[in-house]
């Protein structure tokens, strides 16, 4: 008899759950989306909803009906009732006895939750602080994958040090990114930041801060920089879904500036407020 022990009670496979065999556990093998509404009203759901099936695409995931999805991010949101919302979802391959290959009639799994959007004004009004940490993520982060462990564990670094996210380097020593985030330098009246290559996801937050800076007059400078350089940059900033545009004011223990948030970082929160009225 084949069996699986949950905690200590034995069972037999065949009565598993199929959350027990979830593929998105065992191999991560999903991907998911993070959306947010401002004020009872989710922003930029086609875009991300555009991302997600991208994602899906790219690690063969099919037969998902992203109208169908769309209406239950809105149904979900309508019944939480929550104004400022965070709504995470994901799609894993389905459920099956473990093999890293897999068949041809799996089913998806569909999760969501919406929960509250984290009050961020006082990162927003005092800055954060940031350290670095080596890239260990796997070759394709334009995917938005469920493995996130490499992520996970720079973050938990972060934290562990006092700072509130974790900035990327890669082995050429070039800064890529966020654990959970894009970040941004700037430079006089240019803002800089690592360009879209296999190694950085396709931020929808990127997007509206690079609108932001221009609709403000900012050059925009999509070229790959170093912790040296970051750390000796005018202002620092990470964009996010959750806190959208967050100032940056301490990088590896150095002082961003005069140690506040940056005037051009205030006029790119302020701009970037405009998108979500």
């Amino acid at each position: 008899m084949r069996v699986a022990m949950i905690e200590d009670k034995i069972v037999p496979v065949e009565e598993l759950e199929p959350a027990y065999l979830d593929r998105g556990i065992f191999f991560g093998d999903g991907v998911y989306e993070m959306v947010r509404s401002y004020e009872g009203k989710i922003f930029a759901l086609e875009e991300h909803l555009q991302r997600f099936a991208d994602s899906m695409a790219a690690i063969n995931i099919a037969g998902v009906d992203i109208d169908q999805i769309r209406a239950r991010i809105v149904k979900a949101f309508e019944a939480a009732n929550i104004s400022d919302a965070k709504i995470y979802f994901h799609i894993t391959r389905g459920s099956a006895l473990r093999e890293h290959d897999w068949g041809c009639n799996l089913k998806p799994h569909f999760f969501l939750t919406v929960t509250e959007a984290p009050d961020v004004a006082d990162e927003k009004n005092k800055g954060i602080a940031v350290s670095t940490h080596p890239d260990w993520r796997w070759k394709r982060c334009d995917i938005k994958s469920l493995n996130l462990l490499a992520n996970v564990l720079a973050r938990h670094d972060a934290v562990q040090k006092g700072c509130v996210e974790a900035i990327l380097v890669d082995e050429a020593g070039f800064l890529t990114e966020g654990a959970a985030s894009t970040f941004f330098a700037i430079n006089g009246q240019a803002m800089q930041t690592a360009p879209l290559t296999a190694n950085i996801l396709p931020s929808i937050t990127r997007i509206f801060a690079i609108k932001a800076g221009k609709n403000i007059g900012m050059k925009i400078d999509e070229k790959s920089f170093t912790p040296h350089q970051a750390s000796e940059s005018d202002e620092l900033f990470i964009a996010v879904t959750t806190k959208d545009i967050v100032p940056v004011v301490k990088f590896d223990g150095k002082s961003i500036g005069d140690g506040k948030p940056g005037k051009y970082t205030k006029l790119l929160i302020e701009e970037f407020r405009s998108f979500t009225i």
